[in-house]
Order: C-alpha cells, then structure tokens, then sequence
C-alpha cells in the first residue's frame, strides 16, 4: 500500500495522506502540523453539512465537551442541536426524537467487552445471570447504534453513522426502542457513532425497559467518554444497579494527538474515567468499567499505549483493557491493518504498565 509523505519532516512511512504529518510531527511540531489537520477535519465535515467547529456564540447546550453555544440558524457539533429564536431547539437525541438503529445480537456476544461482560464471551458471573436460563445461550443483546457523536475521527471504524445525523430523521422515541426489549433480550448496549449527544433518548429508554423488565436487563455503554458529569453520573448508576458495564475508548494519550485524530479534545474522557474508576469500586465484580484503543499504524504507537496503560493502572490496574487491531476506514483508509510484531509490543508496554487483564481484539485483522 503506498503511504504519503510527511509534510514537515519527509517522513515517508505510515504518514496517512489525510493528515499529511506524522505522529511525531504533530506530537512534537505541533503548529506547522495545524493546518493539514484543520484541513482534514473541514473535508471530514463538509461531505455530510456538519458544522465544522463547535460554535462558540449563543445558547448553551452542555451534553457535552464541546460545550457549543449556538447562534441562530446554527447546529452544534453534533448536528443535533439548534437555535430558533433564542431557544436550544433538539433535533434528535430526546425522548420522543432518538436518531438510532438496533438489531439483536446473540449471545454470548462479540462485543469489545465480551472477555468481562457475564453475557460475553467465556466470561461466567451466575449471580447476574438469568434464573430461566443458567448460560446464557438463546439469550440476545440489543445493540443500540446511534447515529451522531461529539467527536470528529478522522479513522472512524462506524462513520456511516454521520449520514444518519446529516439526514436528522428521528426514527424511534425512547419508549418505542425501549418495547424491542423482549423475553429473550439479556441486556441493552448504547453505542453508535457515540450515545453522548442521545443520553437524554438512551437514559429514558434504559428506565422504560428496566421499569417493565421481568428478568435481568443488564445496561452497557461504549461511549468516547466526553459526556457532561450529571449525565455521567446517570449512566453510571444504571450500568452499576443492573450489572452493566461502561466501556470508554480511549483512543489516543497526547492531547495535540488526540486532537489531530478526533478534533476535539480528551481531557473530559480522561476526567470521566477517572471518576468512574473510583465509582465502580461498589462493584470490584463483574467489571465496572473497561478501557480499550484502537493500534492505528503509525499514530497509536507503543508511546501512546504505555501512557494509557500507567494511566488505568495507576486508577486501578484490575480495570480490562483492550488492545484493537485497526481496519482502515473512512479518511484513513491508505494506512495498512496493525501488524501483528505492532500489537505484541504495545500488549508487552500495557503489562509493564502495571495492567493485569490486556486482551487483544480483531486479531483476524492482523498481518
């Protein structure tokens, strides 16, 4: 696969032509690296009419890091928001309005998860189990795929999700998706795109369903982490009463970075991690909370992972991590699938880290 070069320093190998910089240049040269990435980011959001920048004049929303104020006429980041006459007007994202998708999955399941969720893969938790059932076999999760999201990645493995937000066409209310829960549906996860701009919708299905729930209803998220704290502390909760688990992908440590990759900023991610960790001490068992990172060549090196990895650990070195073998997807489709001698080291960095439980994810994706 031929690579680009570097625009600041040359560098040929595992440059995406999307960036036009590599890793260290953003790291390390940050400035010169600015344009190429606002660049990346206006093409990114110009082809589904995103805005693209959080607005920073006008009426608040606050669901999120991007904490956009909206002037009239505008949407905020996440397309779901907008101003009508000095009023923050929901597009999507509201109990009656949810911009969404679901399906049922079998379980156990094939979630990033899968290795500590008691409907998972290999993972056995009889005190979270169904009493009709014991293994939980003929069981299903429904997979709930909501389309908008507050960040921008520019290697977005599900981007398809921004038609559905350029679209803005509400395709069920919170107590419609709540009614697909059947006898057989063993828990619900939130993903998507990103639940945090839909929290609202997802937070009033999750109640409905568990309000009519005969068995257990287990709530799980996967989310980019950059929700407000009061909407945090609602999910939170839901997800530690039910046996759910919260999965946070923490997809790059240095912030210029992590910038340059998904356009906004990590800081609110790492914060909300942090409080969860400490939460989820109530319930040291089935998980709480799980991390996992996306191994992109030639960005998420083992720098990035080690940094993660001391990161959980110092929080709480039992939390699972896992390490995801990358596809190449959307803008940065000219990269390669991680080598395999790529995640070796980067599980090697994450257990001198301090980790204890390192799982490696997509391995059929390696070469």
């Amino acid at each position: 696969m031929a690579q680009s070069r570097c625009q600041i320093c040359g560098e040929r190998e595992l440059v995406s032509s999307a960036l036009g910089a590599c890793a260290d240049c953003i790291r390390d040269k940050t400035k010169r690296a600015l344009p190429f990435i606002r660049e990346a980011h206006i093409r990114s959001r110009i082809q589904f009419g995103l805005p693209l920048e959080p607005p920073k004049h006008g009426v608040r929303c606050g669901l999120c890091v991007n904490e956009c104020r909206i002037s009239p006429g505008e949407r905020g980041y996440c397309g779901l928001r907008t101003n009508k006459d000095g009023k923050l007007v929901h597009l999507g994202g509201t109990s009656e309005k949810g911009i969404v998708q679901c399906y049922y999955d079998p379980l156990p399941t094939n979630c990033v998860a899968a290795n500590v969720c008691p409907g998972g893969t290999g993972a056995g938790y009889p005190r979270f189990s169904h009493s009709k059932s014991g293994p939980e076999y003929g069981y299903h999760n429904l997979a709930v795929f909501y389309g908008a999201c507050s960040f921008d990645c520019l290697f977005c493995q599900n981007w398809h999700y921004r038609e559905m937000a350029s679209h803005l066409t509400p395709t069920m209310s919170a107590r419609e998706l709540a009614s697909q829960v059947d006898e057989k549906t063993s828990c619900i996860c939130f993903f998507g795109g990103d639940p945090t701009p839909q929290l609202p919708h997802a937070i009033e299905t999750s109640e409905v369903a568990l309000k009519d729930a005969e068995d257990i209803l287990r709530i799980c998220w996967e989310s980019n982490g950059t929700m407000s704290l009061p909407l945090l502390k609602r999910i939170a909760k839901l997800s530690l009463d039910t046996g759910g688990n919260i999965k946070f992908d923490l997809k790059v440590w240095d912030e210029d970075l992590h910038k340059a990759l998904c356009s906004v900023t990590n800081a609110r991610t790492l914060e909300n991690f942090r409080w969860l960790a400490e939460y989820g001490k109530q319930r040291p068992d089935p998980p709480f909370l799980t991390a996992s990172t996306l191994l992109i060549p030639g960005y998420v090196d083992v720098k990035e992972v080690t940094n993660i990895a001391k990161f959980i650990a110092d929080l709480n070195p039992g939390i699972p991590y896992s390490l995801l073998a990358f596809y190449p997807q959307f803008y940065m489709d000219d990269l390669p699938t991680t080598s395999r001698k790529h995640a070796e080291r980067c599980i090697e960095a994450a257990r001198k880290a301090g980790l204890q439980n390192i799982r490696l994810g997509n391995v059929h994706l390696l070469r």
